[in-house]
Formats: C-alpha cells, sequence, structure tokens
C-alpha cells in the first residue's frame, strides 16, 4: 500500500507539472464555461429562463432584465471569459491512436478499432495496457442515515422540514410528469406546470429529477406513507416512459437537444437536466430502496454512454470536451456513484468524461483564476472530482477540492457562506461592489454544502463543520418565506436596503416558478437531517456531531440512542446550551463521541460536563471526544460562550476595509433598516449593540379596524401614523410598520400582552423597527420620553368587547383616529370627542381599533407562556446610530469612525433567517 501512495504521489506531481508547462502563453485556449462557438455571450439561468419565457409568452416587456444583472452576470466588467485548457484528459488523450479517436477528412475514413471503455479507461489514466481501476480512498466518515435521525417537533428545523413535505404533498403526479408522458407518446393527463417546466422551456424535466431525490430524502426522514406511494407511482410513469421509447432514453425533450449540444450549437444545458433526472432515480434506489429506479439509471448511463462514444468515434475526445461548456450539472457525480454500485468500468471511464478537465485543471495548479466562471455550472464539477478521488484513490482530485475550498472561502464567499453575483464569480477579493439583489444563488450554497461535507468526512476539520453550520443557517433556512409552502427565493441579496421580495425573481410560486433553486431547495429541506451526526466504524464505535440541531439519532452500531436538546437561543444569555442525553440499549456500552467545539465560541466561559462532573479542557475549532462505557441516563452537556463579532468582506482594497458584517456566533444579522449608520467602529461591537430584554418580546401587537369591507392596521412610516391594508403575508414592510411594542408606564408591568388586553393602562407605543423612540401625542417619533408620549388605553368607544381606543395621556377625552369609509394611506388624527358631536357613531368607530397579535409572528406561532413568549428566531439586537443617507449606494454599511452622540436613533438588528420577516429591507454588510 505504501509504494501504491507513492505511486500515486509521483503521478500527481508530474500532472501538475504537464498543466503547468500547459499554462504558457501559446497554449491554446477556449471557452470553459456556459457558451458554445455559435452563441455571442456567456448566459446564466436567469437569462436564458427570460429569453425563452419571453419568446413563449409574446410579452418581451415583462421578463426584461433589470438594468445592471447583464453585467453582474457577465463578470463584472472583466474580460476573463477565455481560459487555459491546462488539462489532464487532453495530455493524456495525446497519447490515444486516431483510429481510436476518428479519421480525418476525405475519402473514406480509415478502419476503426472496437471501441473498448477499458482501454479508454486506461488512456485517461495515462498508464500503460496493464493500467487497472486504482483502490478507493478511505475510510472516511460516513453521514448517519436518515432513516435513524428525527428531527425535534416545533424548532426552526422541523417547521422548515414540515413546510417543505407539505410543498411535496401538494404537488400533482400528473403535472410533473406530463412532459415526460408527452415526449414518450404516452396520454398525457391533467395539466403541465409553468415556469421552467412549462412545455416550451429547454429545461422540462429538471425539477422532476429534483423532486424524485427531495421525496427519497423527505421519506426517509418522516416515513409519510402518502408520500412514498407518491413518489413511487411517479417512478412507475417514468419506467413507462422510458420503455415506451426503447433507447433508455429517459427526458422530458427531445434527443435533438444533445444533438446540438453535440454539434455546438446553443442549447439549454440537457445534461444538466439528465443530472437531475439520473441523480433523482439512484436517490429512490440508494435512500428508499426502489430497484426499479436503479435499472432506469444504468439504462440512461447504457444510453449516453453511446453518445458520448459517438462523438469521440466522429470527432476527437476534444470536441466532446467543448461540448461539456454548458452546464453539465453533476454527471460525473452521478456516474461515480452509480459505478460504486454496478462495477461497470464503462460507467467509471463515462463519470471521466465528464470531469471538466479546463476547470478542474486550473484547480489541479492551485490558481485562483475562476473570476468570470458560472458559479453553479463548476461547483457539482468539484464535488464529482470528490467522488473520483473516493472511489479511484487519486489524491490529486482531493487536492483539487481542497484548493476550491479554500479560494471560495479566502476569495470568493459572503459572510452567510453563499457565493456568486449575478450566478457568476468575480475578481478574487473584491466582493463590495458585487452587493446588489442577485447575490449567493441558492444553487451554489446547496452544492457548497456538499463540499464542505466531504471535505470534513475525510479530514474531520472542524473548519469545514464551521462552514457547514454557517452556510445552512443563514443560506438554506433563509430560502423559505415563513411557513408558506412552496415559497422561495433564488437569490439572497446582500445590499443593505434590499428585500428578498425585490429581487430579479422576488418569491416564487408553488406552481409556475420551478427555478433550478426551486429543485435545490425541497432537497436541502428534505436532507435537514444529513450531516448532524457522522459515525466512524472501528473497533470502538465513534459518532461526530457537528450541527446544533435538536434531535434523536438512532445510533445502531453503538447500541445507543442519542437525543440533542438545545435551549432556546437568546442575546440576553450569551451561551448556547446543549444537552446530550444517551439511552442504551444495554448498559455499558464502549462508544466515543466527538462534539463540534466552534470556532466562534470562546475558551473563556467554555464548560462540558459529563454527568455534571467536568471532562476537561474545551477548546474552540476542536472536536471534544469522550470515551465511555455509556449507560441509559447518561448526559453531556456544553455551555458554549456566544459573542457578538464582525467580519470584514472580502475585498482587500483599503477603502473598503471598514466594509463589514455582524455575527452573533454562527448567525449572520441584518439591520432592519434601508439607511446607513454611524457606529464607534474603535470601540468592540458589543459596546454599540445592546441585547433586547427578553420582556420585550411579549409586548409586541398591532392595531386594526374595518372600513369598507377591508381590514386595515396602524401604520407608522416615514415618520407618520396612518392605516394601511392589513398585508397577505406576515413579515413584509407593511407587517413591521404595523408591530408596535406597547409598555405600560410602570416598567415593573411585564404582562404578555398577547393573552390579555391593557384596557386602563397607561402606555407607551414604540415602532417595532425604530426601538428607543415612541409615538407622542402629536403624532410624531421622539427618542425622549417625557409627558407626551404617554397615551391611555381605555375600553373601545364603539362599545364592542374586543376593542379599545387611544386616549392622548396628557388630553382626556381626545383619542387617535382614523375616518370613515377610509382608503390605505388615510392619516391619523387627533380628535376629542367634546368638541365632536357623533353622527351615527362615526367618531367612535374611527376611535376604535381591535387589540391583535403582531404582524411580524403569525399568530399560530405565538405561544402562550406570558414572558416566555420570543419571536422565533427573534429580534435579538438593537444598534444606537444615526441614520445617514446612503453614503456608498449598493455597497453597503460603512462603520464610520465618529460616533455621532447628538442624534441617537434605533435600529434593530436580526438572525438573517429570521422566519417572519421575509420580505422587509434589510442590510448584511455595515
Amino acid at each position: 500500500m505504501a509504494t501504491r501512495a507513492v505511486a500515486v504521489a509521483v503521478a500527481a506531481l508530474g500532472l501538475v507539472a504537464v498543466l503547468l508547462a500547459a499554462s504558457v502563453p501559446d497554449a491554446a485556449a477556449k471557452v470553459c464555461t456556459n457558451t458554445f462557438p455559435s452563441s455571442s455571450a456567456v448566459a446564466s439561468h436567469t437569462e436564458r429562463a427570460a429569453d425563452q419565457l419571453r419568446s413563449a409568452s409574446s410579452e418581451p416587456d415583462t421578463l426584461r432584465l433589470p438594468g445592471g444583472l447583464a453585467d453582474h452576470a457577465h463578470g463584472h466588467g472583466h474580460d476573463h471569459e477565455q481560459h487555459l485548457t491546462p488539462t489532464d484528459e487532453s495530455a493524456w488523450m495525446a497519447l490515444m491512436p486516431r483510429r481510436l479517436l476518428g479519421g480525418g477528412g476525405g475519402g473514406s475514413a480509415p478502419a476503426r478499432e472496437e471501441f473498448d471503455w477499458l482501454m479508454l479507461y486506461r488512456k485517461l489514466r495515462g498508464g500503460g495496457a496493464g493500467a487497472a481501476v486504482d483502490d478507493p480512498a478511505g475510510p472516511f466518515l460516513s453521514e448517519a442515515s436518515l432513516h435513524d435521525v428525527r428531527l425535534q417537533p416545533g424548532t426552526v428545523y422541523w417547521q422548515a422540514q414540515q413546510t417543505n413535505l407539505e410543498y411535496l404533498l401538494l404537488l400533482d403526479s400528473d403535472s410533473l410528469v406530463w412532459s415526460f408522458r408527452t415526449q414518450a407518446g404516452l396520454q398525457a393527463t391533467g395539466t403541465a406546470y409553468g415556469g421552467w417546466e412549462g412545455p416550451s422551456v429547454e429545461l422540462r424535466g429538471h425539477f422532476v429529477g429534483h423532486y424524485l431525490s427531495a421525496t427519497a430524502k423527505m421519506w426517509a426522514s418522516t416515513h409519510n406513507d402518502t408520500l412514498h406511494a407518491k413518489m413511487s407511482s411517479i417512478v412507475d410513469t417514468l419506467y413507462d416512459c422510458q420503455k415506451k421509447m426503447g433507447t433508455g432514453y429517459l427526458s422530458a425533450f427531445p434527443t435533438e437537444f444533445f444533438d446540438r449540444a453535440e454539434s455546438l450549437t446553443t442549447v439549454w444545458a440537457p445534461y444538466y437536466t439528465i443530472h437531475k433526472i439520473m441523480q433523482g432515480l439512484l436517490d429512490q434506489y440508494t435512500v428508499a430502496g426502489n430497484s426499479k429506479a436503479l435499472e432506469m439509471v444504468v439504462g440512461m448511463a447504457d444510453y449516453f454512454s453511446g453518445r458520448v462514444k459517438n462523438v469521440i468515434q466522429k470527432y476527437s475526445i476534444e470536441r466532446h470536451w467543448a461540448s461539456l461548456n454548458e452546464e453539465t450539472g453533476g454527471m460525473n457525480d452521478v456516474l461515480y456513484q452509480l459505478y460504486t454500485i454496478t462495477g461497470d468500468l464503462k460507467h467509471l471511464t463515462l463519470a471521466h468524461l465528464f470531469d471538466k478537465p479546463c476547470f478542474l485543471g486550473l484547480l489541479a495548479v492551485q490558481a485562483d483564476s475562476i473570476s468570470s466562471f458560472h458559479s453553479n455550472t463548476h461547483i457539482p464539477v468539484v464535488v464529482g472530482a470528490q467522488m473520483r478521488y473516493e472511489v479511484t484513490g487519486d489524491v490529486l482530485y482531493k487536492q483539487i477540492a481542497t484548493s476550491f475550498m479554500d479560494i471560495i472561502n479566502s476569495s470568493h464567499s459572503y459572510a452567510t457562506g453563499g457565493t456568486s453575483a449575478g450566478e457568476f464569480w468575480s475578481d478574487p477579493k473584491r466582493l463590495a461592489a458585487t452587493l446588489s439583489t442577485e447575490n449567493a444563488e441558492s444553487c451554489t450554497t446547496y452544492n457548497m454544502l456538499k463540499v464542505s461535507r466531504n471535505l470534513f468526512r475525510w479530514t474531520k476539520e472542524t473548519a469545514y463543520a464551521d462552514y457547514y453550520e454557517r452556510a445552512l443557517i443563514n443560506g438554506v433556512l433563509s430560502i423559505q418565506r415563513g411557513t408558506d409552502p412552496g415559497v422561495m427565493i433564488y437569490m439572497l441579496p446582500q445590499a443593505p436596503g434590499h428585500s428578498k421580495a425585490v429581487s430579479y425573481h422576488g418569491w416564487g410560486t408553488k406552481y409556475d416558478s420551478f427555478w433550478c433553486c426551486y429543485g435545490t431547495g425541497i432537497e436541502s429541506f428534505s436532507k435537514l437531517g444529513d450531516s448532524i451526526y457522522f459515525e466512524e466504524k472501528g473497533g470502538t464505535p465513534a459518532l461526530s456531531i457537528i450541527q446544533y440541531i435538536p434531535s434523536t439519532f438512532n445510533w445502531k452500531t453503538a447500541g445507543l440512542t442519542v437525543i440533542q436538546q438545545l435551549e432556546p437561543l437568546s442575546s440576553w444569555d450569551l451561551h448556547l446550551r446543549v444537552s446530550l442525553s444517551i439511552s442504551a440499549k444495554t448498559n455499558g456500552q464502549s462508544a466515543t463521541l466527538n462534539v463540534k467545539i466552534p470556532s466562534w465560541s470562546s475558551a473563556s466561559g467554555a464548560k462540558a460536563t459529563l454527568n455534571n462532573k467536568d471532562v476537561g479542557l474545551v477548546t474552540p475549532g476542536s472536536l471534544l471526544s469522550v470515551t465511555e462505557q455509556w449507560n441509559s441516563g447518561d448526559h453531556l452537556s456544553l455551555q458554549l460562550p456566544i459573542v457578538l463579532r464582525t467580519e470584514a468582506i472580502k475585498d482587500d482594497r483599503p477603502e473598503y476595509a471598514s466594509l463589514q458584517a455582524i455575527l452573533f456566533g454562527p448567525f449572520v444579522l441584518a439591520g432592519l433598516s434601508s439607511g446607513d449608520w454611524d457606529a464607534k467602529a474603535s470601540s468592540a461591537v458589543s459596546e454599540w449593540i445592546t441585547a433586547v430584554p427578553p420582556s420585550y418580546n411579549s409586548q409586541l401587537m398591532s392595531f386594526t379596524q374595518e372600513s369598507s369591507g377591508k381590514t386595515f392596521v396602524l401604520s407608522s412610516s416615514n415618520g407618520s401614523l396612518t392605516m394601511q391594508e392589513r398585508p397577505v403575508v406576515d413579515g413584509t414592510d407593511t407587517a413591521i410598520h404595523a408591530t408596535f411594542r406597547v409598555h405600560p408606564h410602570d416598567s415593573t408591568w411585564l404582562h404578555d400582552t398577547h393573552s390579555l388586553t391593557l384596557k386602563g393602562t397607561s402606555v407607551q407605543i414604540e415602532p417595532f423597527d425604530l426601538p428607543g423612540t415612541v409615538v407622542t401625542t402629536n403624532l410624531t417619533l421622539s427618542a425622549q420620553k417625557s409627558s407626551d408620549s404617554f397615551f391611555n388605553i381605555v375600553p373601545g368607544l364603539d362599545g364592542k368587547p374586543n376593542s379599545v381606543s387611544l386616549e392622548l395621556g396628557t388630553k382626556p377625552g381626545c383619542f387617535l383616529v382614523s375616518g370613515a369609509d377610509y382608503s390605505a394611506g388615510t392619516k391619523i388624527q387627533v380628535s376629542c370627542k367634546s368638541s365632536l358631536q357623533s353622527i351615527g357613531g362615526i367618531f367612535e368607530q374611527a376611535a376604535s381599533f381591535v387589540q391583535a397579535t403582531p404582524l411580524t409572528v403569525p399568530s399560530d406561532k405565538l405561544r402562550r407562556e406570558g414572558v416566555k413568549e420570543e419571536l422565533p428566531p427573534g429580534a435579538i439586537v438593537q444598534l444606537e446610530g444615526r441614520i445617514l443617507h446612503s453614503l456608498l449606494q449598493s455597497w453597503g454599511l460603512t462603520l464610520q469612525n465618529q460616533y455621532k452622540q447628538s442624534r441617537i436613533t434605533h435600529a434593530l438588528f436580526l438572525f438573517i433567517y429570521i422566519l417572519y420577516l421575509q420580505q422587509a429591507e434589510m442590510s448584511c454588510f455595515l
């Protein structure tokens, strides 16, 4: 084995030398991203979808890209679309006989040798006639089976999972397979879905592949019988489609799309869709046990191996590489997976042929030259390269994945863990100018999580686990809109004062979006339990726990059940408290628990106890290892300090050194503000951001009225009080402006205002998004809390039992009133009952409001335990500062050296993934 390792290392070094030699200026260059020679420009998914949907609808203005988006998509003004081709395969293929690669022009073609997949594999590997398949790498940590992990009900993760389950069950099977049946010549029932699954869209069928993966993993995570029946019926339908076509081909579009790809004619990513279908079927087999699905994947692999063989024989291997200058998804990855099941060398060789050499070659020489590459075209190629390492043991591909992760983390990722701007990578360490509504495509986060998970499995380095935690919390949980099933986003805007709702795509719809990010989204929320626990086989079973997600794991290897619980996280308790309880089938089970101590924590105040006894030093950025003879009732507790900190944007230009994100442990905070802020940059962040007391959350409420058959809400916006229509969706700007903290004059009065009224109480009314300011009896906002800032909440003048009126504290008999039969935007006024003669009760109606639960949190999510109520996950800190106009426009909020003490207002900062503020204006970078 040692001899083999040396040989592999020498081969890798030799290959790197070949790649370096290929990087000289005279070397041939070619495009290595989403374009063919017939295309005039590199295109993103967004642009091509808009073009096809615009053509289908004949409405050219409705889908036009916003100004500047095309510039973002094409590399932010760079001219880096041409990349060298330092490719291992092309160097090796120079050794291949031309009679195998295809004849020349003129006359009859010379006789070809029979196409031999073993010989092709040997040539691809650079070996001689005796070259054989290498031994697999490893051993590695293995992910816990989703069948054995259950999320704790009532938690944020469980809620996200259940919302996704609801969506998977909502979707109609006939609509999903409509285009497949049509393509196969079978009777299509129902109606086709729209969006990217529309019958005229070239990417149709991709979401169905994602759906197969998502349902397999969701079924494993929940064992929902209805879902199992639904996904099985879809596999059966696709099986019929494949059999009807009779060649092994299976897709929702014709084979002509591949004719176009092979002739280097523009077509929208046919192999991308095929990858989704093959991966979905493979997951149905490996995760859900459907053997019919495996038969279908093998049939597809055989069909496409024939197509690739024909291209190589008719043209050359380079022609095949050129056809990969289109998004091919993770074709290499799924074929490597298939090879581990079938052992068919044809599948292994075909996987090699989808390793994109013009990209992997750059990573092999550890060059950060990924600018202007389409991000989500190439991250899956790296995932496939990781699988190549695991299958073949070729250490070069381990180095490629490691180098890629280092490049992304050091130069191309935002504070959320996301990457890309307008779907493309920009120049390294130049992210300040890329902040916009089109950052951090959800698909890229989904795939980067795969890269980091594999690297952790190989190395057990906690930095990879920390990245996974950050990207999952901030980049995955943030893409759902609360508990609305099937409503997700494409991009995660990073620009200040921008909302998810007003990005180019905005929030999607259940039945007419089906973007690429919808596909990865339904997968992400189906497998939230797949990277919490990792097993290490051996004499003494070991379990690595790297994510703090309340859950239960049935650890069959050790005969133990591990129950992970967390105390609710809050900003007023600066510790994350984790509890791991053990249940043993038989007492005295020997096993090791390795628990991640995150790098964002601090050694000062960190503590770990086993059955109330200290277990030793707790070091951030490491795994705490505890080996015991475990018994039922054993209890491992962690207390991890969690602090506020800032993190600079990845931009090495001095003028952007003050562009910072604020984090609370792994949580990126978003300022509920559309402006810039002065802050004390020279001081610790904890000195200018303070925690919101826990009692505040139970004092939030909204005030509603009925007028002209509609429900209106009292709203504070732009310094004035108005009545606005009650928003249909909680968490919008309107919902935030209609939420107030109403607190009594007596500061010790801490009753839960959600469950009882405040009638007869003197209160101050504080806008939710401007903590520390109060509404005055002059209908202005003020940071000075004087006698003019108190109102008496009295029984509603309309006499209804559930209504209240807001009486001025300094002017008894005078009230806040709206109007009669008013419309949205009507301003609140002060009117006195003694000076007006009520006609038909109009005054009484205008002065009466219903005290309602706050619109920032859906009413069904409110707890009923008094002061224990929290905003899940909560408004956690408040920033003292002064609103400034946009100093840097779209570049973000800049911390200034001078703190403006004279004009202090306040702003809320919240977890970026807060589920109930999904459309509000927020800023992540300060």
